[in-house]
């Protein structure tokens, strides 16, 4: 068990310097434009698909709990705001950003793992090309400024669902469901949403830049170490949705 707690301080602490390496390098160094589209592009436009269908289920599925538990104290007129606001809050973000680890996540610890045991990252080393530059920061700044959009992206499709649900499955009138959304929500009900995407974005690029960029052990060690990081960055992003959800929480 002590040697279970140490390697996982030992593998916090390495990856809080290599973020910080990470943003020193961004900020100290010219950014290669093209490639942080080329990783937007890749990350982003890639996983819409995945991104949509996840949006349109989670919305749809809480339109139907809410009105279940809603139905036994005749408070189904609220379905709108509480669809709304776990999307906009919670489940836009969160969810944006676990399909994209799943998706994007995994492969950037792949194919910088692939890059490492290849010893082409040695190579770039070799000719005097700062890997972390060229690799690293590209991955990491699309991750950050992608994952805001995808959030907007299923939250939007998920209070479609939600409405479609409530008004032609659930009959809830369609003017009541708009009504209740516009006197309960506020616009730092987004905010909060898209600062959570933020945050993710980032978090889940560093952490799988870092597994691919250390990779040892071949091709075993590079199937470890994929598997490790969409393991690490999932529970990462959940326990940072707590904090920073304790953090704009406002009675």
């Amino acid at each position: 068990l002590g040697a279970a707690v140490l390697d996982a301080c030992s593998q916090f602490g390495r990856i809080g310097v290599f973020a910080y390496e990470t943003l020193v390098t961004l900020f100290t160094t010219k950014l290669k434009i093209k490639k942080i589209f080329y990783q937007m592009s890749y990350i982003g436009i890639g996983s819409i698909s995945i991104v949509f269908l996840v949006g349109i289920a989670i919305g749809a599925v809480l339109a139907l709990q809410s009105y279940i538990g809603l139905e036994r104290f005749g408070s189904t007129q609220f379905i709108g705001p509480i669809v709304f606001l776990s999307m906009a809050r919670e489940f836009g973000p969160v969810f944006s950003a676990l399909m994209v680890i799943g998706r994007a996540g995994s492969a950037i610890t792949a194919e910088l793992g692939s890059m490492r045991i290849s010893e082409q990252i040695d190579a770039l080393q070799t000719l005097c090309i700062n890997p972390m530059q060229y690799l690293v920061v590209p991955r990491v700044v699309a991750s950050t400024l992608i994952l805001p959009f995808l959030s907007i992206f299923c939250t939007f499709f998920g209070i479609i669902a939600g409405y479609i649900t409530a008004v032609y499955i659930l009959n809830i009138n369609s003017e009541v469901y708009m009504e209740t959304i516009r006197s309960n929500a506020e616009l730092s009900d987004i905010v909060n949403g898209l600062i959570k995407s933020v945050f993710f974005g980032f978090l889940f690029s560093i952490i799988a830049t870092y597994k691919g960029y250390f990779t040892r052990g071949g091709a075993k060690g590079l199937g470890t170490a994929t598997t490790q990081s969409v393991v690490f960055a999932n529970v990462t992003i959940i326990l940072a949705d707590y904090v920073l959800t304790s953090l704009m929480f406002t009675k």
